[in-house]
């Protein structure tokens, strides 16, 4: 994993600005949910830290790699998604768990 910045990121769609200059840091290895009622920009913000949705100010790192440009499948971001239960009969934790436990991280590691 890498550490992600976001210095001043905004979002507008036409003249409505839907995302209003977002600063973070997340370090590497960090845990980070973004929790949020229906349409306040959850899924806005991590579909840009993506790359699947254009920003329209500010500025996304990706580790040391400025990636405002740089094409989704060049980021490293492996999915985003919507819903933490993509298993609904597993935890969060095993949800969370379960792409790194098929790609055969180690135990210790997940926990």
């Amino acid at each position: 994993m890498a550490e992600v910045k976001l210095r001043g990121v905004k979002k507008s769609f036409d003249e409505v600005e839907v995302i209003h200059g977002v600063d973070l840091e997340i370090k590497d290895r960090e845990f980070v949910v973004f929790v949020g009622p229906s349409g306040c920009g959850k899924s806005t913000l991590l579909r840009m830290i993506a790359g699947l949705e254009d920003i329209t100010a500010g500025e996304i790192y990706i580790g040391d790699t400025y990636v405002n440009d740089l094409h989704p499948a060049d980021r490293g971001a492996a999915m985003v998604f919507q819903s933490y239960a993509l298993y609904p009969h597993m935890s969060v934790r095993e949800n969370i768990g379960f792409g790194l436990k098929l790609n055969k991280v180690p135990k210790a590691e997940i926990q």
